[in-house]
């Protein structure tokens, strides 16, 4: 393609490289589930954008991974970043050379594509030089393998909480369908007020990662209260997308749910639990500061092309203040028609 030229070994992904893409993300200890080929086709079937998901490979082996998308909107801009609708991403590597050409060549490709800005979002800082956004942290916390030793490392107010969703005999259950789990979710980011991710790109993640990517719903009495749509990657469940019925807040049905997942989890093996991200100073970030959570920065870093400024596409923005009050007054099956041609375009 035009615009690696001149960046020797470094390619684009196509299908016949997915395993191998996989097989290195799996084994480099910079990557995450992020950085998984399969969110190559869900991007770009779910949201019609355009994708770049760089390598670099040595003697026949992937050295390095760049998973890149770009979103050009005439509402929210034109960008190219690693990675939209995800939490982490950046670059992925294993040697100092790979890390330095697929930084260049997402550098040139930014460049070629006349975008506003190019995005990495990391763990750890890589261009310091650049601007950077200090909104966002991310929970994560080793788990004990007794299950009860979890229970009892909840502090105690959020601990009681748990015990309330017990008490009210609520039940878990696996879905392997999204029906459930978009009532509950969809209900629950309608109150917050920001537009619903379509349908068919929650089945588009059920399908392209399989077991990897788990249904949990809590019902009571055989109605729903609330689901989350969760992800595993070695050793580690995160819970990403979330929420609850108006009958959540009574029953403690969120708390409950988290509990749920990670005493499943602990069962099955897995060692790490990574709450997600959230914004700092939102009701979110002090839920799971509750749940004995510390909280650890992402580093958002922007090389500005066209844009002179940040985005700042988020709900903490005075501007969108109005939007989401009138979001909040419209109709839920309104508002799930005409949300998904919004959040699309805001990655």
């Amino acid at each position: 393609m035009p615009f690696v030229d001149g960046l020797p070994g470094v390619s684009v992904l196509s299908e016949d490289k997915f395993q191998a893409w996989d097989e290195f993300v799996m084994a480099c200890p910079e990557a995450t589930f992020f950085h998984r080929a399969g969110w190559k086709p869900v991007i770009e079937q779910a949201f019609g954008h355009k994708t770049w998901f760089l390598y670099v490979e040595e003697d026949g082996h992937i050295q390095g991974v760049l998973p890149l998308a770009e979103i050009n909107s005439f509402l929210f801009g034109h960008s190219l970043s690693a990675l939209p609708f995800c939490v982490y991403g950046g670059i992925a590597a294993i040697s100092d050379s790979a890390r330095t050409r697929l930084d260049r060549a997402a550098q040139v490709l930014a460049a070629h594509l006349k975008v506003d800005y190019l995005e990495y979002r990391s763990f750890q800082p890589f261009h310091p030089d650049w601007p950077t956004k200090d909104l966002y942290v991310t929970f994560r916390k080793t788990i004990d393998p007794d299950a009860e030793q979890n229970m009892l490392a909840i502090p105690r107010k959020q601990r009681a909480m748990v015990r309330k969703g017990i008490k009210y005999e609520l039940q878990s259950d696996i879905d392997q369908d999204t029906g459930r789990f978009f009532h509950a979710y969809s209900a629950s980011v309608h109150r917050l007020g920001t537009p619903v991710f379509s349908r068919k790109y929650f089945q588009l993640l059920k399908a392209v990662f399989a077991e990897d990517c788990e249904l949990l719903v809590i019902t009571k009495d055989g109605n729903i209260v609330s689901a989350v749509m969760s992800f595993y990657f070695r050793d580690e469940v995160l819970p990403y997308y979330g929420g609850g019925t108006d009958a959540a807040r009574d029953l403690a049905g969120n708390d409950f749910m988290y509990w749920e997942l990670m005493r499943r989890a602990c069962e099955r093996g897995y060692r790490v639990f990574d709450f997600g991200r959230s914004k700092q100073g939102t009701g979110s970030y002090s839920f799971k500061k509750n749940w004995g959570f510390e909280p650890q920065p992402l580093f958002y870093e922007y090389q500005l092309h066209k844009a002179k400024t940040i985005p700042e596409h988020n709900p903490l923005n005075p501007k969108y203040q109005l939007f989401i009050k009138v979001w909040q007054k419209m109709p839920l099956v309104l508002a799930n028609m005409i949300g998904p041609h919004i959040v699309k375009n805001l990655g």
